[in-house]
């Protein structure tokens, strides 16, 4: 006789899955042909829809409990050729709500009992800890979401600040987008020096060309001496058609003498930088070219922001900048012309000659003014930067300043071609 025979089956079972009889899972035990033969307490408790279900076939039971029949393959598949199976989550609908469980199985043996040789399983709930999942993913992809939506936001303002650094000088626009309370949200009573420009005999020079080529001369001409005024560390004021105010000491200062000696640095540049460009200016059909007349003044302005409600600018109101714009109109083509307080600062350092003495309107006394030429030292001339060369053989023009570095690549794509048919004609 065997051993199994000495003992009742039914106790022999009941013994075995003593562990599981009060588990807070939802256990059973099927023989080997998956016929189930006890479930706990909670088993019932967690499936009350399913009855007895004792002596029923379990893939049955997990049909009448909704489980997709490919878990249900899975799980078959499972034990045949391993022996166990584990299936994470198996969700289920239970009065009206679902509830989602991990189905554990692995095949018992025991050579002492034959009837021991069967599955035991258990379900696990684990809808709480399911529902705490989903959240946090729904929170991570709603985190997601936002994070998209702050960079496309933030997309969209850099993309409008560049626009809009476009339409202010690079020092007002630091101004504003740094929350600088100092420059830009008050008015002030500073010592500034103006300069004004225009280009001789414009309204001659607009209505010959056709627009598309009056559009490429000005926005060439204003683009080269927006950069030299911004290089010199000169504040953009406005253009006006053809004509350029900006001005030196706010919201940046290094001392009135250096503000004075930095715009006419700039206006000397500027002069120079319109004869570089003079052959291309013609090539667009500006067959006299462009003569720049210039007019630079010094003395007390109020900064600050002026208008409306609905649209402000920042810039300066004062009799000096009244005539900085007197001194343009008055200046010979191609020459820059300054007044008493302006010469004062600049005469150590610039070459200058007597030009003429003026009453203007609202002034006490007359004006004297100066014609200024250049540098008197050669170093500091020989410092500025050239974007017109001459050689024996080759001229360059830089006619774009923009990008310097665009520039001398294209200079070596045009060494490559000549070098090129060069080599072919070898």
């Amino acid at each position: 006789m065997k051993l199994e025979d000495f003992f009742n089956q039914g106790n022999i079972i009941d013994l075995s899955f003593f562990n599981f009889r009060n588990a807070i899972t939802a256990a059973y035990y099927a023989n080997q042909q998956l016929e189930i033969l006890k479930v706990n307490e909670n088993f019932c408790s967690f499936f009350p829809v399913l009855g007895n279900v004792t002596n029923a076939y379990f893939p049955d039971v997990l049909q009448q409990l909704g489980v997709p029949g490919k878990q249900i393959e899975d799980f078959e598949k499972g034990l045949a050729e391993r022996g166990f199976v584990l299936i994470p989550q198996v969700h289920i609908r239970l009065n009206d709500s679902d509830r989602v469980f991990s189905l554990l199985s692995t095949k018992t043996t025991d050579e002492s009992f034959s009837y021991l040789n069967g599955v035991q399983g258990q379900f696990v709930d684990r809808t709480e800890e399911w529902k705490l999942k989903r959240e946090r993913e729904e929170l991570l992809e709603q985190k997601i979401q936002d994070r998209e939506i702050i960079e496309a936001k933030s997309q969209q303002l850099e993309n409008l600040a560049m626009r809009l650094a476009k339409y202010l000088s690079p020092q007002i626009y630091e101004s504003i987008f740094s929350e600088s309370q100092g420059a830009t949200q008050t008015t002030a009573r500073k010592n500034l020096t103006i300069f004004f420009s225009d280009i001789e005999q414009f309204t001659d020079l607009s209505d010959t060309l056709e627009p598309e080529r009056l559009a490429a001369v000005i926005n060439s001409y204003l683009s080269e001496m927006a950069s030299i005024a911004i290089e010199c560390g000169g504040t953009i004021d406005k253009f006006i058609g053809d004509a350029v105010m900006v001005f030196f000491g706010d919201p940046e200062t290094e001392g009135e003498q250096e503000d004075a000696l930095k715009c006419i640095e700039m206006a000397i540049r500027m002069k120079n930088r319109v004869a570089e460009l003079q052959r291309h200016w013609k090539k667009l059909g500006v067959a006299k070219g462009i003569r720049v007349r210039m007019g630079i003044t010094t003395g007390f302005c109020t900064v600050g922001n002026f208008g409306s409600e609905q649209r402000l600018d920042y810039t300066v109101l004062g009799s000096p900048v009244n005539l900085a714009a007197r001194l343009q109109t008055l200046a010979p083509a191609d020459s820059v012309l300054v007044d008493e307080n302006t010469h004062n600062l600049i005469n150590e350092y610039v070459a200058c000659e007597p030009f003429d003495e003026i009453a203007p309107k609202g002034f006490a006394r007359p004006v004297q003014i100066y014609q200024a030429h250049d540098f008197l030292s050669d170093g500091h001339r020989e410092k500025r930067r050239r974007l017109s060369l001459v050689g024996e053989r080759v001229e360059v023009n830089v006619f774009d300043s923009s990008d310097i570095r665009a520039a001398i690549a294209e200079l070596r794509r045009i060494q490559d071609e000549f070098e090129q048919q060069i080599g072919e004609g070898d």
